[in-house]
């Protein structure tokens, strides 16, 4: 009898750990590429994409006195914990919460980058950003415009955590990119890991328009990178080709860049093939000409990003593809995104766009 129940016990152990395994790698759907070139010399230190984030808001708070830092629970660093130890620092004039007041927030910080200040807004989830949504399109985006230039915005920055993280569902695992994309006035990025992260975060912080910046909130503690310590930018509306190849063009940003690496290496290893993966990092703007350039040369284009397939940025790219490289194109423009459906729960493996619908996509371009 003891025999048997020690067996059973074994057995439990072995199916909790295959389950365990499982769920891991289905709540984590890629393998992490990190990057390993440096945009400066000098010293590095380790970072994970949360403290690459809080590094530069770190920097901005030392060398800008008017810079301030707010949002929900931001005071004692945050749900991510992108803002820990700031207040301490800087002080609860410079670090401070907010009322659980999307819309609030977003005013505020218009006011307070009208006037001259350096805002970093947090909004705590992507999900919860569109009670904003007229602020930050009717006010904030068109500061500039419709008073000549006598009273930009641009010193206001709102971040915010998007895309999936394995649990989140449908108010905790959303990608709004391509909603702020239709906006003229603003910019949209979404960083694909830290040394990005800080680099885009920096720029957005000192740029002349109002910035969206979107955190893939998987990516915060995937993995560390060799980070410079040093204050540094990165251009936005500028991508990164981050593994070059002659077969196909694959295009995304975020976690998905991450996948179509992984996909390319699995074509590689497979198929024999090399594919061009391009990281866009601005949604708005975004660098037409690295994705054309790329796609005249390989004539194939795969386009990958976790928001829905209608109206999703990806359309956008594929549209200006077509009418830039329609004579070069060996296959009709693939897209592998998520569906027309609200975010699932317990589904949520079935609607990201992962390594085998990305694959199985590539593969049908390839075979055209």
């Amino acid at each position: 009898m003891s025999s048997l129940v020690v067996k059973r016990s074994v057995l439990l152990a072995k199916l909790i750990k295959h389950v365990n395994s499982e769920a891991k790698r289905l709540s984590s759907h890629f393998v992490y590429f990190p990057d390993n070139g440096k945009p400066v010399e000098g010293e590095t230190t380790k970072m994970n994409m949360m403290q690459a984030i809080n590094n530069a808001m770190d920097l901005t708070l030392r060398s800008d006195p008017t810079a301030v830092v707010f949002g929900e629970d931001v005071a004692f660093g945050g749900v991510f914990r992108c803002a820990l130890g700031l207040q301490e620092k800087y002080g609860k004039d410079r670090v401070f919460n907010t009322p659980l007041c999307e819309q609030g927030i977003a005013g505020f910080g218009i006011g307070l980058a009208t006037a001259g200040a350096t805002a970093i807004a947090e909004i705590q989830f992507a999900d919860y950003i569109f009670p904003a949504f007229d602020q930050l399109v009717n006010e904030a985006a068109k500061a500039r415009y419709r008073s000549g230039g006598q009273f930009p915005c641009g010193a206001l920055t709102v971040r915010t955590p998007c895309g999936a993280v394995g649990h989140g569902g449908l108010y905790h695992s959303q990608s709004p990119e391509a909603f702020f994309a239709h906006v003229p006035g603003l910019k949209v990025v979404v960083p694909r890991g830290p040394t990005a992260a800080k680099g885009l975060l920096l720029s957005c912080i000192r740029e002349k328009d109002p910035c969206i910046f979107l955190e893939p909130k998987i990516l915060y503690r995937s993995a560390t990178e060799d980070v410079p310590v040093e204050d540094y930018t990165l251009p936005l509306g500028k991508a990164q080709v981050l593994r070059e190849g002659d077969a196909a063009t694959l295009v995304a940003w975020g976690t998905q860049v991450h996948v179509l690496l992984e996909v390319a290496q699995k074509a590689h290893d497979e198929l024999g093939v090399s594919c061009e993966v391009i990281d866009l990092q601005s949604i708005l703007p975004w660098d037409e000409e690295t994705v054309c350039n790329s796609v005249k040369k390989t004539g194939r284009c795969l386009i990958a990003h976790e928001a829905p397939l209608t109206s999703g940025f990806g359309a956008e790219v594929a549209a200006t593809v077509q009418e830039e490289c329609f004579l070069h194109l060996e296959a009709p423009i693939g897209r592998v995104t998520g569906w027309d459906a609200p975010f699932p729960h317990v589904f949520e493996p079935f609607y990201l766009p992962t390594v085998s619908r990305c694959y199985d996509e590539l593969r049908r371009l390839l075979q055209y």
